[in-house]
């Protein structure tokens, strides 16, 4: 059978998970885990993703994302598969890391408890697999956004985005006396998890009120919730580009046949593919060929010339 669309639309909040193929770690020790939140906030730059949580397991990982650009599929698809790549040149290894498709769990995000219900979901994971004794506190365990909305706003991830879950939990700002009550509302719900009921987010398809799962169930049926939601369909990830593209011929003065009559290798030429790589989740197969700049492989050798980390074809 066809795989079902992703349900995208601007705003979209997202519990997405995903597992090891057959259950094996796609995180063997700590840089790994370093090496995955770097690339995820890799990914928040080229997509406008705002983190809301994540914890990172030995053989998985939980994230809730909101997508204020619709653009779920393309983020994850590069997301995933950079991170694959990464780990692969690591460890010297080849082949799929990931155990098919991951799954994308869309959550209402309009203050009715159901996005608060998921991050807690995801905070207390550690709990749930044992990781954690009765007596230790949660920020024990490193590897879960919770540590992070533990500490001041200049020393977290700058991609993770605090203030709706803390507005969810109904805690006005994020400062010291925020932080606190979080963590107090975080540790009276873990007493409460052995009695939780998350059959709705293990199972289900979307996290919501009834009224929301027949608006997503209506939209869909339009043909226009698969993918966008009509007229307020935000731009594309093609559509960035091309913007990003049509700012800088703006900024240098150019016209669009300046490109092909600048070499392909011209220094403001490599300054937009830098951008482009920067700030969009295109191919290098599809900037060369806009910036008409000959093979992709010669825009990565130009690209690779002047910056450190290699960048491959992804």
């Amino acid at each position: 059978m066809p795989r079902k669309l992703r349900m995208e639309y601007p705003g979209a909040i997202y519990h997405v998970i995903n597992r090891g193929d057959r259950r094996e770690d796609i995180f063997r020790d700590d840089a790994d885990r370093i090496r995955f939140l770097e690339t995820l906030g890799e990914a928040c730059g080229k997509t406008g993703w705002h983190v809301l949580a994540y914890c990172l397991m030995s053989n998985h990982f939980h994230l809730v994302v909101e997508t204020p650009q619709g653009n779920l599929v393309a983020g994850m698809k590069w997301f995933l598969g950079v991170y694959t790549k990464r780990f692969n040149i690591r460890h010297k290894w080849c082949g799929h890391l990931f155990a098919g498709r991951y799954k994308a769990l869309v959550v209402e995000g309009s203050g009715n408890g159901y996005l608060r219900t998921v991050c807690d979901y995801v905070h207390l994971n550690p709990v749930r697999a044992g990781l954690l004794r009765p007596e230790e506190p949660l920020e024990k365990f490193v590897w879960s956004s919770y540590l992070q909305y533990g500490k001041p706003a200049k020393e977290r991830w700058p991609w993770l985005r605090v203030g709706r879950l803390l507005g969810e939990k109904g805690i006005p700002q994020d400062n010291a006396a925020g932080r606190a009550e979080f963590a107090s509302q975080m540790e009276r719900r873990r007493r409460e998890e052995a009695g939780a009921d998350y059959a709705a987010i293990r199972g289900g398809w979307c996290l919501g009120s009834e009224e929301f799962r027949h608006e997503l169930l209506a939209a869909e049926a339009d043909g226009v919730g698969a993918n966008h939601y009509g007229s307020d369909r935000f731009q594309t990830s093609q559509e960035k580009a091309r913007r990003i593209i049509a700012q800088e011929l703006k900024r240098l003065g150019w016209k669009e046949n300046d490109l092909r009559r600048r070499r392909k290798g011209d220094p403001e030429k490599v300054k937009m593919a830098r951008r482009l790589r920067a700030e969009t989740t295109m191919t290098l197969a599809w900037v060369a060929q806009h910036l008409e700049m000959g093979r992709w492989g010669y825009v990565s050798h130009l690209l690779k010339g002047k910056a450190k980390n290699a960048i491959t074809k992804d």
